[in-house]
C-alpha cells in the first residue's frame, strides 16, 4: 500500500477514536424514561440539557443528559398497546441501558394518599382473565374470572393449567435501589415498595379493586407499566416502574393533577442515583 493512501485509512480510523474521548457521552448508552403524557414528561424534559427532538410516528422523544449522562424522555401516549410499541421502537433505535415507567395511578392500597410513590418492585397485567362459561341471560361478574398468563404457554392460554395465573414482571434490583436511596429528596408524601397493575380498564369498582390488592398485591394500577416492562424483559433491558397516586377511591382520595409534575421530580433524582452507579461501574 503507498503511503497516502495508508495515512489515509489511518485518519479514518483514528478519528471515531478521538472524538469518543472528546465527546464521552456519545459511547454511553442512554437511560429512557417514558410517560404518557404531557403531565407525565413536560417537568422532565424541560430539566435536560441540550435537547433534541425526535418525532417518530405519533410518539416524541427529547434526547439531552442530566449530570452529562445521556437520558431520553418518551412520551409514549396512553394504553398498552402504545406503551408496548413505543418500548418496542424506542429499544431498537436508541439500545437504552436502562428504562424506566412513570407517572400517576389510582390507589389500590387503603393505607397510600395521594402523592405517595410507589416503586414496582414488579408489574401485573390486570387485562388478561378466563370468563366461567355462562348461558344466556346468566349475566357476567368479573370477580369469578380466572387469571391468564399469556407469556407462559405456547399453546392456547386458557386450556394450559400452568397459565392460570397473573402475568408478573419484575423491577431491576438496581433500579429499585436508586429509587429507594433518593426517598431522602421527596417530602410529598411516602415512597414505598409495591406491586403496579396495569390494563386498559380504568377500574372503580372497590369489590374489583380489593380482589387485585388482596390476591395479585396490587398497591395501584395505571395503563402502560406492565405492557412496557413486559417488552422490555423480552430485550433484557433492565425496567422499572414507578407510580404516584394521583387518586384513590379506596379511601376517597380525590384526583389532584398536580402528582405528574411531582412525580418527575422524583424520577429525576432517581436518574441522577442511577447514573452515578453506572459511572462507578465504568471506573
Amino acid at each position: 500500500m503507498e503511503r497516502p493512501a495508508l495515512l489515509l485509512l489511518m485518519s479514518i480510523l483514528v478519528v471515531p477514536f478521538t472524538t469518543l474521548r472528546q465527546s464521552p457521552v456519545i459511547a454511553l448508552r442512554p437511560v429512557l424514561v417514558q410517560g404518557a403524557m404531557p403531565s407525565e414528561t413536560e417537568q422532565l424534559t424541560g430539566r435536560l440539557v441540550g435537547v433534541s427532538t425526535d418525532r417518530i410516528g405519533g410518539w416524541t422523544f427529547w434526547r439531552g443528559t442530566i449530570d452529562g449522562y445521556p437520558v431520553i424522555v418518551s412520551k409514549t401516549l396512553k394504553g398498552m398497546s402504545n406503551a408496548a410499541a413505543v418500548t418496542a421502537l424506542a429499544v431498537e433505535r436508541y439500545k437504552p441501558i436502562a428504562i424506566i415507567n412513570q407517572g400517576t395511578a389510582g390507589g389500590h392500597t387503603p393505607t397510600l394518599r395521594v402523592y405517595d410513590i410507589v416503586v414496582g418492585t414488579s408489574a401485573v397485567n390486570l387485562g388478561a382473565f378466563k370468563s366461567p362459561r355462562r348461558e344466556a341471560g346468566a349475566g357476567s361478574n368479573t370477580l369469578d374470572w380466572t387469571p391468564l398468563d399469556l407469556t407462559a404457554s405456547e399453546g392456547s392460554a386458557s386450556s394450559d393449567p400452568n397459565a392460570r395465573r397473573v402475568t408478573r414482571f419484575q423491577g431491576d434490583r438496581a433500579l429499585i435501589a436508586a429509587a429507594l436511596s433518593a426517598k431522602t429528596t421527596y417530602a410529598r408524601g411516602q415512597v414505598v415498595e409495591g406491586v403496579i397493575g396495569s390494563s386498559d380498564t380504568w377500574n372503580d369498582e372497590i369489590d374489583r379493586i380489593a380482589r387485585f390488592h388482596a390476591e395479585f398485591g396490587t398497591s395501584v394500577e395505571d395503563m402502560e407499566t406492565a405492557s412496557a416492562a413486559q417488552v422490555a424483559s423480552l430485550f433484557n433491558v433492565p425496567f422499572l416502574g414507578l407510580r404516584i397516586l394521583s387518586n384513590n377511591a379506596t379511601n376517597g382520595g380525590p384526583h389532584d393533577p398536580k402528582t405528574g409534575e411531582a412525580c418527575q421530580n422524583f424520577v429525576y433524582e432517581v436518574v441522577k442515583a442511577y447514573v452515578v452507579t453506572l459511572l462507578r461501574k465504568a471506573a
